[in-house]
């Protein structure tokens, strides 16, 4: 017999006993005691049904409890052990226990009885700091963390252009027969940027940065025609390196991501003209037998104009998938050069206006866990085209000036135990303008 169920025989026994009682005392007669007998019966059958309907409710709430364990496995995190797996289980016992005495207590509210079971405060709480380590480890990708501390970032990138170029000097004969000379130049550059950035949250809203780059380039030109021989091909190398265009940047968090709105930050970035400009540089021809072949004298290592570019990103997490996009706009200051001829013993003053350019860039970041994660995305840069405007001269645009580069980007990050984040990037050109690729390694960490 079940210990549960003693008190309910007992009481049986004592309602059996209740006529001898009543012979004697002279008291209650046999319809009463049917009575009573019948009334602690229906007491004893409603005390089952409420004891069955408390170990259901303890066996669903282990089977949630098994539930959260497997879905936490399948998230990649490893199966609770130890000291967790004891805390998970205390608080799956600590609910059953409230439940027993939410199923024996008779007068609960109707919000009571509505109000939703709540299982593994514990593990609840670490799956939610779990996922603010996840979302920081892809935001900061993309965007600043607002926090004040300052941080130390540093990158090397590496980008590889291949360029071939048909040109044709001459005429037709007839509608179909080309007489002259045909030219087949190609360009192969392989550029390395060392960038050193350091950055500060002045608030839990505003940013600043400030980042020098500086640039190696190694580019080799490749020409047809030498000695006059369209057969007979010649080929230069040319090295330099130098300070990049430094720039300064401030961010500043609009709104903070809620269950309405995404995270947005607005940035201003300026750039300086730090680097050796391309305008004025001259051509000269390193190889006497191949007048085809012209290089310049010199390699640029930046633009040559003061710049500043206005970013608006978009932030938006859906655990464990973080969306975000970006859409930006760069100016470039016109600016006055005493020479832009690239002809040697010619000057031409000029006053040249870069063409602006619109960014656009949108993609998906995956957590994996709170010290990995990786992302996918695509970012295009429209650029307008050149125009030179010579003294008491008009305006004039420069031809193939314009561009449209457009990449496809992969990277990954890592959370170093030392505090560094290891952050590497490939991204493939998907238009002529773009480079073939870009592989970039960067390094930051926060002091």
């Amino acid at each position: 017999m079940r210990a549960a169920h003693a008190p309910l025989y007992l009481a049986l026994v004592l309602a059996l006993s209740a006529p001898a009682r009543a012979a004697d005392d002279g008291g209650e007669t046999i319809e009463q005691q049917r009575a009573q007998f019948k009334s602690l019966h229906q007491r004893m059958l409603d005390m089952s049904r409420e004891l069955d309907a408390q170990k259901a409710e303890i066996q669903q709430l282990r089977d949630q409890v098994d539930d959260l364990q497997l879905t936490q496995r399948g998230r990649g995190l490893s199966a609770p052990n130890g000291p967790q797996q004891e805390l998970v289980g205390q608080d799956a016992r600590d609910v059953a226990e409230q439940a027993k005495r939410k199923a024996a207590t008779t007068a609960a509210s109707d919000e009571d009885r509505d109000a939703p079971v709540q299982v593994g405060q514990t593990q609840r709480a670490e799956d939610a700091q779990r996922r603010e380590q996840e979302k920081a480890l892809v935001v900061r990708e993309h965007a600043p963390l607002f926090e004040r501390k300052f941080t130390l970032d540093t990158g090397l990138s590496y980008s590889y252009y291949d360029r071939r170029q048909l040109a044709l000097s001459g005429f037709l004969a007839l509608d179909a027969i080309f007489l002259g000379s045909i030219n087949l130049d190609q360009t192969k550059a392989s550029v390395a940027t060392f960038e050193l950035s350091g950055r500060y949250g002045l608030t839990d809203r505003i940013s600043v940065e400030a980042s020098l780059p500086y640039v190696y380039r190694d580019s080799r030109f490749v020409s047809g025609g030498a000695g006059g021989a369209s057969s007979v091909v010649s080929e230069v190398r040319m090295r330099s390196q130098g300070v990049g265009d430094a720039s300064v940047a401030a961010y500043y968090q609009w709104v903070k991501e809620s269950q309405r709105w995404p995270d947005i930050v607005t940035s201003l970035r300026v750039r300086a003209p730090t680097g050796r400009d391309p305008f004025g540089l001259k051509l000269i021809q390193p190889d006497g037998d191949n007048n085809n072949l012209n290089i310049p004298e010199n390699l640029p290592t930046g633009s040559g104009v003061w710049a500043a570019t206005v970013n608006v990103s978009a932030l938006r997490t859906y655990d464990p998938v973080i969306l975000f996009g970006n859409i930006g706009y760069t100016y470039n200051q016109p600016t006055n050069f005493d020479d832009i001829s690239p002809v040697a013993e010619q000057v031409s003053p000029a006053r040249v206006e870069l063409g602006n350019a619109i960014q656009l860039s949108g993609g998906l970041a995956i957590a994996l866990n709170d010290r990995s994660a990786v992302s996918f995305s695509v970012a295009t840069s429209v650029t307008g085209a050149t125009h030179i405007t010579a003294p008491g001269g008009s305006k004039r645009r420069v031809p193939g000036s314009s561009s449209n580069s457009t990449t496809l980007n992969i990277g990954a990050s890592y959370v170093l135990p030392s505090g560094w984040t290891i952050n590497g990037q490939l991204a493939a050109g998907l238009t002529p303008d773009a480079p073939n690729f870009v592989f970039s390694m960067r390094g930051s960490k926060s002091f």
